[in-house]
């Protein structure tokens, strides 16, 4: 047993958080779902809410390293349309949050990824013409992305949904997806803090001790990503959403 900051750790569980920290590195740059991956296995430490609460600073310190390298090739004019509609999605995560105790949270993050990953499997099938590019469409991934983002940090495969259907390059995917989690990311916070009072000072300490282990994710993602073209990437993530949805409902 481990004391780390009022913290009463086992081996395997210090273990776990390091290996979400490389995952949340990874997922920064362009490994999206090893960030899916972190959050079933951080809950088995900490429990659904609170461990969204411990997360949050990992994804905030690795959003930073991610739009460092990915920032010119951000797609603004679809951020445009789906920053005020997260707001709202995250304001309503906040509201419902407090209700859903870790049951319904697994139940509420395994269906995401499930129905997420049949989207996009399905948009990878149609033709370009017929993917789905109304605005409706991007108000709707905005609010459900800022709800499952407040509600257990996992937007990542709505994001995904909506970035493949339209068809953005591998970095303006990555790049944008970058922009859109550190903007959303730090709108949370204060939420956390006042609110379900998730963030501490212990975690913000516990988090800031796994920084070398993000650098080195974030690192270790970039060259997995650049080894793909745009068409084994798109299946790259669809496969990845795969093994988190399988590891979430596990």
């Amino acid at each position: 047993m481990l004391h780390i900051f009022s913290f009463n750790l086992t081996y395997t569980e210090v273990t776990i958080i390091l290996a979400v920290a490389l995952l949340t590195g990874m997922s920064k740059t362009g490994v999206f779902g090893a960030g899916m991956l972190s959050v079933p296995l951080l809950a088995v430490v900490f429990g659904g809410q609170v461990s969204s609460g411990v997360l949050l600073p990992m994804l905030i310190i690795a959003d930073v390293f991610g739009v460092w390298y990915y920032h010119r090739h951000a797609s603004w004019q679809h951020l445009k349309i789906l920053f005020p509609w997260a707001a709202v999605g995250v304001v309503l995560g906040t509201v419902l949050g407090k209700y859903i105790d870790d049951t319904v949270f697994k139940v509420i993050m395994a269906g995401t990824i499930v129905v997420s990953l049949i989207i996009m499997v399905w948009l990878e099938r149609l033709s370009p013409d017929r993917i789905p590019q109304q605005k409706s469409f991007a108000i709707a991934t905005g609010v459900a992305g800022g709800f499952t983002s407040m509600v257990g940090n996992l937007a990542g495969s709505v994001m995904s949904v909506y970035l493949l259907s339209v068809r953005l390059p591998k970095n303006v995917f990555i790049g944008t997806t970058a922009w859109f989690f550190l903007v959303v990311n730090w709108f949370k916070v204060p939420f956390h803090v006042f609110l379900w009072h998730t963030i501490t000072w212990r975690t913000v300490l516990l988090n800031l001790l796994t920084l070398p282990v993000i650098l080195l994710g974030a690192w270790l993602g970039i060259i997995l990503v650049r080894q793909l073209n745009d068409t084994l990437y798109r299946w790259f993530i669809i496969g990845m959403t795969v093994v988190a949805a399988v590891a979430m409902l596990v």
